[in-house]
């Protein structure tokens, strides 16, 4: 299957599952490239994920995280060339 590099932000707006989502993270840890997470003043905080796998990796992890209560995920990926 073809492989894609993609973009995932994920906003937390509760932290009562943040031991989850950095658990689905670090088991889909084979198509993260990089992370980034910025705390923001008003108790909510952003994760930017850069990712590189197949479209059912990506689903996957993108699936799980948006099960979470309190999370709000949103992806876009490219074809890789």
């Amino acid at each position: 299957m073809e492989k894609r590099v993609g973009s995932a932000v994920i906003l937390i707006e509760s932290h009562e599952n943040v031991q989850l989502l950095n658990e689905i993270i670090s088991k889909h840890s084979q198509i993260v490239i990089g992370r980034l997470g910025l705390p923001r003043g008003n108790g909510q905080s952003v994760i930017s994920l850069v990712l590189e796998g197949t479209t059912d990796q990506i689903g996957s992890l993108t699936g799980q995280l948006g099960r979470l209560s309190g999370i709000q995920v949103k992806s876009v990926l490219l074809k890789n060339m």
